[in-house]
């Protein structure tokens, strides 16, 4: 194994706590003979370090002839990429739950596997202790993905979570999730929607066929979301959610898209609180299925990989052909443009309390041939600059944009324009 952080050390203490379990129900005991770790005197969560086990170099794991299978738990993508490639080089299955190696260099290392047939695995790269993996790959394997959209980041879902139920501030929440451990001192990996775009880009590129472009996903995160901003969604019966929407559009073209958004409050997934992940797949057989749990934390992520440590073990006990599909090696289907994707939204405009303000904005939709579904002004807000709340029907980013452009230069808009998305998954 390589790393012994948070994931690292809940997988060594999992695995030793379990091993008879794991054999009644497998026939098999894996036993960790080697963990590679950068600096053997440092503090870890994980409390006992077996230090008898310890390499410095996670290369030479790869080395050593009673190593058979490699687990990547270090995250990072240079050393790695280079221990997964070598790894499977020497023919040793690897195991991995790194989603942003596997986003951004997944078509390399998938040709790889193939062209040498030795599988990697990686369940708990998406998800944390969810199988969504498994599940798009064996038990749905007889449905097309219409659409597929989640909550695949606990941090964010925890911020959201408070804001909504405690009418907190974003940097107050923040804060104490730092102070709780849910966020790194740097959040932006998260709070940016970085780390739900990597997610996204495995999700779609398992579910249409192809290596999807991570670079090419959309992504927002929610450091413009305002506790204003949720108190008015739920006036509006609303959830602000920062999702992972993964749609098909047609023959060879997907919307892949990160970023904070409105949905009803009916919606199964505006319930999911906390640092609970919660993902629907919606396929052409199956219809709607919805998977949800912790999709973090050391036993959440240590869960799934122990569960690849017993499919990668079956694999060199067996003749099978257990390479990765060969669809990930090959181009994925083009990503729309964020600028043609269609949805309908939620502006939020600061702006002077006089006469003609709305005749203004409206003519600007107008002219851009964007509909208005409603309109809010709520009372009691004292002072010369109020909210003004708009509805929007569908339309396209591109048109929505530009006329946010004209919109911010008028004199009666005092601030920069809020818009959130806001979808309902009907069809």
């Amino acid at each position: 194994m390589a790393g012994f952080g948070t994931v690292g050390s809940a997988v060594y203490r999992n695995l030793n706590r379990e091993a008879d379990l794991i054999l009644e129900r497998t026939g098999i005991l894996p036993e960790i003979t080697a963990i590679a770790v950068r600096n053997p005197r440092k503090s870890r969560p994980g409390g006992h370090f077996p230090s008898a086990l310890v390499v410095r170099q996670p290369r030479d794991l790869v080395k050593r002839d009673d190593v058979d299978i490699i687990v990547e738990v270090m995250g990072g993508c240079t050393t790695a990429r280079d221990l997964i490639f070598a790894a499977l080089r020497a023919h040793k299955p690897v195991v991995t739950a790194n989603k942003a190696l596997l986003a951004e260099h997944g078509r390399a290392i998938f040709g790889e596997s193939n062209r040498l047939n030795v599988p990697i695995y990686f369940e708990a790269s998406v998800a944390g202790g969810i199988p969504i993996i498994q599940s798009l790959r064996q038990g749905l394997v007889a449905n097309r993905f219409h659409l597929i959209y989640g909550i695949v980041n606990g941090t964010c879902n925890y911020i959201l979570t408070k804001m909504s139920e405690e009418n907190l501030p974003f940097e107050e929440v923040l804060r104490e999730a730092q102070a709780l451990g849910y966020a790194e001192a740097d959040p932006s990996f998260d709070i940016d929607g970085v780390d739900a775009a990597h997610k996204a880009a495995i999700l779609a590129s398992l579910a249409h066929g192809g290596c999807v472009d991570f670079h090419q996903v959309h992504m927002e995160g929610i450091r413009n979301v305002s506790s204003i901003d949720v108190q008015f969604g739920h006036l509006l019966g609303y959830e602000i959610k920062l999702l992972a929407i993964i749609r098909w559009q047609s023959e060879n073209k997907v919307e892949v898209r990160v970023h904070p958004t409105l949905i009803p409050r009916t919606n199964r997934l505006a319930a999911t609180r906390g640092v609970t992940n919660a993902i629907v797949v919606r396929g052409h057989v199956v219809g709607d299925i919805k998977l949800s749990g912790p999709g973090a934390g050391g036993d959440a992520t240590s869960s799934a990989i122990l569960s690849n440590i017993v499919e990668a073990a079956t694999h060199l006990h067996s003749s099978s052909d257990d390479r990765s599909p060969a669809y990930l090696c090959a181009k994925g289907p083009e990503v729309v443009p964020i600028s043609n994707v269609v949805s309908r939204y939620y502006l939020r405009l600061s702006v002077a309390d006089r006469p003609g303000v709305m005749a203004q904005i409206s003519s600007i939709l107008g002219k851009a041939h964007i509909g208005i579904s409603s309109v809010i002004q709520p009372e009691g807000h004292e002072g010369k600059v109020v909210p003004l709340i708009f509805m929007i029907h569908d339309a396209r980013f591109d048109a929505m944009n530009q006329a946010l452009k004209h919109i911010q230069n008028l004199q009666c808009v005092k601030a920069k324009p809020v818009m959130l998305r806001v979808e309902s998954f009907e069809s």
